[in-house]
């Protein structure tokens, strides 16, 4: 079906009515509420799960049969060698560098990828050869043109011109690009306290503080609200820079099975009754780590159960909200919105500025008296440098489009196209038939590709077709479970989305991604566009 470049003028028609902030706000909320559901999990195929596995045996087998004939001079060694003697410690893992060298290396070039443009709805991408098998790369000169589905630029603020970009640059002239000190001397600049009284506002919350990199937000500041005595329940598909910061605290960590109430519940508890180990002497307290939605899966946590457990047992609750602030919500404040939760029932809000505001760090808001206390003994805010001006007026200016304050409706706008995008795209992935994770409104959608040969296949041939995509493998998942992750964005026009549609159902059938037993396989061209066109245009 050819793209009718008509939509997106009727699209920009209809959202440019002089419609009140209310009445959008409402047709919001009835569009949401027809795929208000929980995260979707089909299960791996077994067909699918033994031959992965297969897979992963025989690359394995191959790469000990390469490591024996590097090590009789038959194969030249190119990994770098451990610089201490025989009797030390290994410096390096042994398994880790064995599937570098034997497994990653294989499909490095779908990694990393470097661009050279704006990260926004489109992005050029660098061109890399390589003549020894992705050992080394060369770069051939080229920028291949594509449409990005894989930088978390959810609103579309990721740009070079425009206000947001605007008041950054005049940000440097004021106020230069560093302060070259730290919070807690003379790097506390009145655009900070900004920052953070508009974000504290925007959160409906009593104060916020801000940093300069959100994964130090978690991996640094959980420190400070948990220790030795206390217990962190955390949902087991958990970001990396929450596990660290948990593991830093000093406190114990138990783990809850993805997303089940009645997991941890549990885990509560059997944590109230039995007590710490061995003295059996009650916790000083019980801190509850999840995510708003989780980057990976593309699932929302349940908010609302959470919190009533929370209450039940007199837990403390710690919301990750980096991949849902901005994004989620009919105002973009987050699950807490998305579910219409009093946010004064979380304890702790943390998000970053990474991802829906184009910027960076990340932030910790809530009661006062906790801001206050994390701002004395966290090592991110004593020891990091203060935040630069033009990172923190992107921010500002992003923000104050999103609350309406520039006097126009273009951070609502952004939020429903944003909402609009995601809803369009992910249906037609699953009445495709492919196996496609997580909630019908989250803007991360993760389509199962399970083979390890399929993980460089997908990413190659995407990028063939004009499409950057990001694919993820084990270790970041399970060994089961490799993926295509899409990211999608208010800057991507309906015309972006259905070249990258038709573009994964040529892939999907090339290499055989089809694996759902829930939906009917179709190719694109199969499906009932005006279907989809009426619910995009609604």
């Amino acid at each position: 079906m050819p793209v009718n470049d008509n939509v997106d003028q009727g699209l920009e028609k209809k959202m440019n009515k002089s419609l009140s902030s209310n009445s959008k706000v409402k047709h919001f909320n009835q569009q949401e509420s027809l795929f208000h559901s929980y995260a979707d999990f089909e299960e791996t195929p077994t067909w699918a799960a033994v031959v992965t596995v297969l897979g992963y045996a025989i690359l394995s087998a191959l790469g000990w049969l390469r490591d024996f004939l590097r090590n009789i001079g038959f194969e030249e060694k190119k990994t770098a060698n451990d610089p201490n003697p025989k009797d030390f410690v290994p410096l390096y893992q042994s398994y880790e560098c064995f599937y570098t060298r034997n497994l990653y290396t294989r499909i490095r070039d779908v990694f990393n990828q470097p661009i050279a443009s704006v990260a926004g709805a489109k992005v050029e991408v660098m061109e890399r050869l390589s003549d020894d098998f992705n050992w080394t790369f060369k770069f051939s000169g080229k920028k291949l043109p594509s449409i990005n589905l894989g930088s978390y630029n959810y609103l579309g603020f990721a740009e070079n011109q425009g206000p947001c970009s605007e008041q950054a640059i005049k940000s440097i002239e004021t106020y230069g690009v560093t302060t070259t000190s730290t919070r807690h001397e003379l790097g506390n600049q009145q655009y900070m306290k900004e920052l953070e009284c508009l974000m504290a506002e925007y959160l409906n919350l009593e104060d916020c503080i801000a940093f300069g990199m959100g994964f130090a937000t978690n991996a640094l500041n959980i420190p400070t609200l948990a220790g030795k005595g206390d217990l962190i329940l955390s949902d087991r598909l958990n970001h990396t820079s929450l596990i660290l910061g948990a593991r830093l605290s000093g406190a114990a960590v138990h783990t809850f099975d993805h997303n089940n109430i009645q997991d941890l519940e549990s885990k509560l508890r059997d944590a109230i009754i039995h007590g710490q180990p061995r003295t059996c002497r009650p916790w000083k307290k019980i801190l509850i780590i999840v995510e708003g939605v989780y980057s990976m899966e593309g699932s929302l946590c349940k908010l609302p159960e959470i919190i009533g457990l929370k209450k039940k047992y007199k837990a403390y609750l710690y919301v990750d909200e980096a991949h849902s602030i901005g994004a989620i919500g009919p105002r973009g404040r987050g699950v807490v919105d998305y579910w219409k939760v009093n946010p004064n029932d979380i304890d702790i809000h943390m998000g970053t500025f990474t991802k829906s505001f184009g910027s960076a760090g990340g932030y910790l808001a809530g009661k006062k008296t906790l801001i206050d206390h994390i701002r004395v003994y966290s090592h991110s805010a004593c020891y990091s440098s203060s935040m630069s001006a033009p990172i923190v007026h992107q921010i500002i200016s992003a923000l104050s489009i999103i609350m309406g304050r520039d006097g126009t409706n273009d951070g609502q706008k952004r939020i429903q196209q944003l909402a609009c995008n995601v809803r369009y795209f992910r249906r037609q992935l699953v009445d495709m038939g492919f196996i496609v994770y997580g909630n019908d409104n989250s803007p991360v959608v993760p389509v199962m590709i399970f083979m390890p040969a399929k993980i460089a296949a997908v990413n190659r041939e995407m990028l063939k077709r004009g499409c950057a995509v990001v694919t993820v493998g084990f270790p970041a998942t399970a060994l089961t479970e490799s993926r295509v992750r899409f990211c999608i964005s208010a800057g991507h026009t309906k015309k972006m989305l259905d070249h990258a549609l038709r573009s994964m159902d040529e892939v999907g059938h090339l290499v055989s991604l089809r694996y759902s037993k829930q939906n009917h396989h179709r190719r694109w061209h199969e499906l009932n566009h005006a279907d989809y066109d009426k619910e995009y245009l609604s």
